[in-house]
This record gives structure tokens, sequence and C-alpha cells, in this order.
């Protein structure tokens, strides 16, 4: 699942003084200490930072500063985890206030830990959405998720922890440049980060609720991704399907090493396990891909597709009300997501209270959906203006 349907392609930071933070007298220093300790420990601490030295042409012909990160951030079970990413801060004196942050949550690039975009100069060729951010005005934090780049488990599709980890890269982004970045915010993801900016908006009242966020695009989102056991049981997977659903096997193997993955796979899905997941051998995987036969993916039991939907239905969203507005943008020919899926979603969503603006495009798919506006919308979030529809609108008027 490709955002905008693109190809799939130490410094040691010395923690600011957070100890400043108190009042100057009568505090022990075993106190300070304890403060700068717990810190240091939150969620979207700083644990490494370094320029960018590589960055791409385009962003270094803004002035923009390029930052390479490792971020403290949570898993959705609730363990710490270490998160890479990539910060960016354009050029010249901020608006009062700070810097807006726009937070990107990227589509799918792999599983494995060396599938973060931020490794790669150019974000594996998404860079080009960081410098229209930074052209708008935008500050840019940039996460990989966790298990990309960070160490840790990728569990592809949990929109719960890709949710976290969008939100604590933009206190990492706060915690780099302090006092340049407003705590105001927006977020933008597609196909698996639509899923994820969806997550974050839903979260971010009471995960971080020092932040504001404004509003949130998700588009092509994977938001529940549960059909794909019953999918597999019918034998019915395409080949662009199988590459995901193989890919949700393998992070799910890995998650749960007591489920049993031989009743998931079989053949060359079995043979060729260790390369479907990996980012090294790109050309393997995607030879691998095209030999996956829709029988070889088939759950061997009823019983086993239904653990295994149980499993991703508890990685869907909606899980809550989201505060902030959200734009969801989906298409009617798909190749990865059902549209039933979204809608379903969305009409969840909205009876839980959150304020949504569909955009439904009946006659594009995946990689050629239109999100020209997403932009323009956010602006005018950020402005204050109010959505003229949205489904909770609809359903107070009687039409949702």
């Amino acid at each position: 699942m490709n955002l905008h349907g693109r190809t799939l392609r130490r410094v040691t930071f010395a923690v600011l003084g957070f100890a400043l933070t108190l009042a100057a007298g009568g505090v022990p220093d075993d106190a300070r200490a304890a403060k700068a300790a717990a810190a240091a420990d939150a969620p979207g601490a700083l644990v490494e930072i370094k320029p960018i030295a590589d960055v791409d042409a385009s962003v270094r012909s803004l002035g923009a500063e390029a930052l390479r990160v490792l971020y403290r951030s949570t898993s959705s079970d609730g363990q710490h985890s270490v998160v890479s990413g990539a910060l960016y801060v354009p050029a010249g004196k901020p608006p009062a206030g700070g810097w807006p942050v726009i937070a990107h949550a990227h589509g799918t690039t792999g599983v494995t830990n060396d599938c973060g975009p931020s490794s790669s100069p150019n974000l594996f060729g998404m860079i080009v959405m960081v410098v229209a951010y930074l052209k708008a005005g935008y500050a840019v934090a940039f996460t990989d998720y966790q298990g990309l780049g960070g160490g840790g488990i990728h569990v592809y599709l949990d929109n719960k922890t890709e949710g976290y980890n969008v939100i604590d890269s933009v206190r990492a982004l706060r915690n780099a440049k302090p006092g340049l970045i407003s705590d105001r915010w927006v977020a933008i993801g597609g196909s698996q980060g639509g899923g994820a900016s969806w997550a974050a908006a839903e979260q971010a009242p009471v995960y971080a609720p020092e932040l504001h966020l404004v509003a949130a695009v998700n588009e092509v989102p994977a938001a529940d991704i549960s059909g794909y056991a019953k999918i597999a049981e019918d034998q019915g997977m395409t080949p662009i399907q199988s590459a995901a659903f193989t890919a949700i096997l393998i992070s799910q193997s890995r998650a749960h090493p007591d489920l049993d993955m031989d009743l998931y796979r079989r053949g060359s899905v079995k043979q060729n396990w260790d390369v479907l997941g990996s980012c090294k051998d790109l050309d393997g995987r995607n030879r691998a891909v095209m030999q996956i036969k829709p029988e070889e993916l088939k759950p061997s039991t009823h019983e086993a597709t239904l653990k295994l939907q149980s499993l991703l239905q508890a990685m869907a969203v909606p899980k809550r009300k989201a505060d902030a507005p959200m734009l969801v943008i989906y298409a009617g020919k798909d190749e990865y997501i059902n549209p039933a899926w979204t809608k379903k979603a969305i009409e969840d969503a909205c009876r839980m209270g959150t304020k949504i603006e569909a955009d439904f495009q009946a006659d594009k798919s995946h990689g050629t959906f239109d999100g020209s506006r997403a932009l323009d919308w956010l602006h005018d979030r950020l402005q204050g203006k109010p959505l003229t529809k949205s489904c909770v609108a609809d359903a107070a008027a009687g039409k949702g």
C-alpha cells in the first residue's frame, strides 16, 4: 500500500537541562535528577539527533534544517519503544507562537528494520511532499514507525502504535527545537499512513493533551483490513493483495510468536518468507510476490481465519471519538482496500461523534486518487474555518 501510489521503494543528544525548568531554589538535587530522568524517558524524548548531511538538494535549496532522530514512543500494548524519523524546520524567523507542525504518516515501505524512509536522503522518494509542506510554512515531523529503523518489531497496520509514533514525532520536533515549534499541529497520511493519522487523531486528546491537534487528512486509509482474512480463506487474493497480506502475516508472526504460521502459509510463501519481508532485496521481493498463488495463503482451518481476523480487528480504527475534524479520501477502485471497509469505518466514527468530511472518488484507485486539496483543507482548519459539511452535521439533520 503506497502513499499517493508511489513505488515501494551518532551524535548523541544530551537532554536539554530539564532541571532548569524547575524553580531555582529549594529543590533537592535528587529531585531534579529524578525529574530529568523522567523527562528523558517520556514519549517524544530524544535519544539521538544529528543533522542529515546528505539531505536531498530540494530541501537544501530552501535553507531548511534537516535532522535524523531516534525518539521514545509507545506501542499499542503500552510498552516503551524507540523510533527513528526525520525532522525538518523552515528557514527564517518562525511566526508568533512558533512554526505550525505537519506530521506526515507514510505509506507502506516494508516490515523490517531496513525499511525506514529516514535512512534515505529523499525518504524513498517522499521528499517531494516534505518540500511542499516546508514551502507552505510548516515544520515537518516524519516518523519511520516502530520497527522500521529504530529497533524493535514493526507490526504492520497496527494503527494505534503507528498513531502514537506520529504524535511522538511532533513531541520530538518540539524537543529538538525548543521555543521555535508551535503546539498546534496537523496530520496527513495515506494508505498505511492513513490509518496511522486516523489513530493519531483519536489518541491525541488522551495521549498528548499538551498538544493541540487541529485536523487530520487520511487518504485511502488502511482503517480496518480484517476483511483480508476472509479474502485469503476464499482464495480471492490478487497479486498486489497477496503482497500486502504476506507483509501482514510476517509482522503478525513476530508480534505473536505462538501463532502457528504454517496455518497461513505454504509453497512459495514459506520458501521465500525472508525475502518477502525485506527492503534490502526489492527485486527479489517483487519476484517472490509474483510467485504467490492464492491457495498458498489460504488459512488451513476456519478457526485459523477467525483467529487472524480477530488480531486484525484489534489494530483497526475507529476506537474512540477524535476531537479534531478529519478529511477521509477513499477510492471506489482501490486495489488494496475495499471501499466498503472504509465506508463502514467512517460511519462507525461518525456514530462516535467524530466530525468527518468524506471524499469518495468512485473512479479512482489506490494510486490515482486526487489528494490535491489536502493542504488547503488543513490550512482552512488552522485558520479556524469550520467544516461546511460533516457526517456529524448530516446525522444531526437526519441524513446520517
